[in-house]
């Protein structure tokens, strides 16, 4: 039983992760990203540490890698 629920845990995280990667690509995603377009509006570009993305990302990243730990473990 609980490894079920650690499979399912770990599909809904790695989903969900997949979907908050996907919505952190912005404009500086692109080929002019490449290139430091979208930088003008700061002197080294947009503070990352300050971003309620990314520390999420963090924490999905870390329960992903804890949880397929232990289910392999479990197996």
């Amino acid at each position: 039983m609980l490894r079920l629920v650690l499979e399912i845990l770990f599909f809904i995280d790695s989903f969900a992760m997949m979907g908050l990667i996907l919505m952190q690509m912005s404009e500086h995603s692109g080929l002019g990203g490449a290139f430091g377009a979208g930088m003008s509006s700061t002197v080294f570009g947009r503070d990352e540490t300050k971003d309620p993305k990314r520390t999420l990302t963090a924490a999905m990243a870390g329960v992903f890698l804890l949880v397929g730990f232990v289910l392999s473990i479990l197996h």
